[in-house]
């Protein structure tokens, strides 16, 4: 008998129906000679501080270093700390009953860093020495499955993968927990958290509200002059810009005196537009956000599901591109869209045998190739599916397509000595664009005049004014991040190091995986750091308090996690010793732990509440909850209401006049905005009241 296990149910169900073990059991399915059982995510992790021993907040313990570390069974938090999840100990129970009656073991968990950490957790945690294979697949297609079982690869194979896996886990472990303890410490045990990548990513966020903030608005002028020729109206725009209106006016004046301008300069360039390549996560993620509003968590569990339900390939993906051996199946996926009306405009646009070969590079597929669809035709998606599968759809037919062609035009004509500029540009050969139409979407250029068709111009040529503009402008902040915009910035954080050397050693290197990067962002704001506000994300006082402490500490340093990321590059290609990552790790959990131990906190005013229920304690007030110390009492009340973090004047309020002041902009469970006063019952629960 052979073991086969997976990461979720759903996937072992598949696999176990194409490998005929249809006997259900329980945690399992067995038959046919295989049993196949499976994880439930992360079932064994890294142990906590009180694991070794080591219980509380105590400065005298930190920063801690385990060694070596210790495996647990998943955990859940509850209000007296930390108990086993039973659901996790029985699954695990059961993958050890199921691996004990078999001789071997395949590897079926995700094909990634993640995955196979789950597995070697599971392996090392219940003392298995027996042989394992690896099932190493990018889609669960049947043909996939069946494909990845014949070429089953010897569990050793991906060594490196788990070594970069676990350094990456023991370094999170060291750095997010001895930080946390004692940035909490620092601040007299109200509860902070920082983490290898939460803390940079939140300081992204930090600084570019601060610069939008402080920014200080400016006035402008500039002067905008109106054409025709040949039946076509246009405009130029002065180069110059004038910050006195005075000024401007008095020159618009003497313009439209002269009424004439003279042709200086004309360039006409051939300019070809690439067709773009396919999806990776973050992309997705990013498109996604733009043009759905949808989250990067939420872009993630919809493209999950379309993975489980095997109608896209793997997209946990940091490629844009596939290998040679798969571009004989293109045609094929586009035959199937083919068969929908839906996509059969954009199809008839393309020319079978002579589809661009752009996304084809063996060298630049990581782990996993670029997201497509697969051959399995779409059913019963949800709306936010079908969005998120069209998307995949019409960005492989946009990547087949050739270049776009067009002629731009940039002319420079001249009234006195003041220059003026047009722009224009007509499109020759539509390519990528042909598949959603020249228009759709982002294509739409940054520059208004961009699409303006222009009549031939030549050098010396007189221009006729026929009228004159005189524009009142402002300069703008830098704009707030967007998700879409801060995974930009997340994956392009190596640009923002100063250094130029190592600008180009970090040029493709970001903050997180493309894996990881969405729960970063969900991290964030469950610890009330940032809020999601439209779909612009701004910090909370609690989160500028965090980066305005740590902003110029090694733990907020971009560069520094960058590094990490190309560090666990080399540990999976054999390049690094993961003890020596680790080593280094400690030195520097040492420098930031001294460094947040040092710190002085400013503690909130928090005012002194008596408990409603017993009357006999002050409460203890918050981040997220007010609760009385009395554990017999148990008093408690949750400070964040339909979105909204209860201030302590409101607090004071409801505790003193058992109704709030009008809180403003909470959100209902379907997502409408409503204000309403808050009030505390006789019975001590609140309900609302609507103006």
């Amino acid at each position: 008998m052979k073991a086969i296990i997976a990461e979720k149910p759903s996937v072992a169900r598949e696999i176990a129906q194409l490998l005929g073990a249809h006997e259900k059991k329980d945690g399992y399915l067995s038959g046919n000679g295989y049993c196949v059982t499976w994880a439930l995510g992360h079932l064994i992790a890294l142990g906590m501080p009180e694991d070794y021993g080591i219980r509380g907040f105590n400065k005298a313990s930190l920063p801690i270093f385990p060694n070596p570390f210790i495996l647990t069974p998943k955990k859940l938090k509850k209000a007296k700390g930390y108990e086993l999840d039973p659901s996790a100990l029985k699954q695990l129970n059961t993958i050890k009953q199921v691996i004990n009656q078999c001789s071997s073991i395949i590897v079926a968990t995700d094909a990634g860093r993640e995955g196979e950490l789950i597995f070697r957790y599971i392996y090392h945690y219940i003392q298995c020495d027996k042989p394992f294979e690896r099932l190493w697949i990018s889609s669960l297609t049947e043909k996939a499955i069946q494909e990845g079982f014949t070429n089953l690869q010897s569990g050793d194979t991906f060594d490196g993968l788990y070594e970069a896996a676990k350094a990456r886990s023991e370094a999170d472990w060291l750095v997010g927990i001895n930080a946390t303890q004692a940035l909490t410490i620092a601040g007299n045990q109200d509860v902070y958290s920082l983490g290898r990548v939460q803390t940079p990513t939140l300081a992204l966020i930090c600084q570019r509200f601060l610069q939008h903030q402080n920014f200080t608005k400016q006035k402008y002028f500039q002067i905008q002059l109106s054409h025709r020729k040949e039946y076509t109206d246009f405009t130029s725009l002065s180069l110059l810009q004038w910050e006195e209106k005075k000024q401007a006016e008095q020159i618009q004046k003497s313009i439209e005196r002269e009424g004439k301008a003279i042709v200086e300069d004309v360039s006409i360039t051939t300019v070809q537009e690439q067709s773009p390549l396919l999806f990776d996560l973050t992309e997705l993620q990013k498109e996604a956000n733009r043009k759905l509003g949808l989250s990067a968590d939420e872009v993630l569990q919809i493209a999950q599901s379309l993975y489980e339900k095997k109608f896209i390939t793997y997209p946990r993906t940091g490629s844009k591109y596939i290998p040679e051996d798969l571009w004989t199946e293109i045609p094929e996926l586009v035959r199937i869209l083919n068969t929908t009306d839906h996509f059969k405009p954009a199809i008839s646009t393309l020319k079978f045998g002579n589809f661009n070969k752009r996304i084809v590079n063996d060298v630049k597929v990581t782990d996993h190739h670029g997201l497509l669809i697969t051959t399995k035709v779409p059913s019963a998606l949800t709306a936010t599916e079908k969005a998120i599968y069209e998307m995949i759809a019409y960005r492989l037919l946009e990547s087949l397509s050739h270049a776009c062609t067009k002629q731009v035009s940039h002319i420079m004509i001249k009234v006195h000595h003041y220059e003026f500029q047009i722009k224009g540009s007509t499109i020759s050969e539509k390519g990528w664009h042909a598949i959603k139409g020249i228009l759709s979407d982002n294509e739409i250029p940054n520059d208004a005049e961009a699409l303006t068709e222009l009549p031939e111009l030549k050098i010396g040529d007189e221009l006729k004014i026929s009228k004159t503009n005189l524009l009142e402008k402002t300069t703008q902040p830098p704009k707030l991040y967007t998700e879409a915009d801060l995974l930009s910035a997340m994956e392009n954080a190596g640009r923002s190091i100063e250094n130029k050397e190592e600008q180009k050693a970090l040029s493709n290197i970001g903050i997180g995986t493309p894996a990881t990067r969405a729960s970063i962002i969900e991290t964030l704001l469950s610890r009330n750091y940032i809020t999601r506000k439209s779909k612009i994300l701004h910090p909370t006082d609690k989160g500028l308090q965090v980066y305005n402490l740590i902003k110029d500490k090694k733990i907020a340093n971009v560069q520094m996690t960058a590094e990490w990321e190309i560090a666990m590059d080399r540990i999976e290609k054999g390049e690094l010793n993961k003890d020596q990552f680790i080593n280094d790790i400690q030195h520097y959990t040492a420098e930031i732990t001294s460094e947040l131990l040092s710190l002085h906190i400013p503690q909130e005013n928090t005012p002194q509440l008596n408990c409603p229920k017993c009357q006999k304690h002050n409460l203890i007030i918050k981040d997220k909850i007010v609760k009385c110390p009395d554990e017999q009492c148990n008093w408690i009340l949750f400070r964040i209401i339909c979105g909204v973090q209860l201030s302590i004047k409101d607090l004071t309020l409801l505790l003193t006049q058992n109704k709030t002041s009008l809180i403003k902009n909470m959100k209902s469970k379907n997502g409408k905005k409503f204000d309403a006063f808050l009030l505390l019952k006789d019975d001590l629960s609140t309900s609302f009241i609507f103006q």
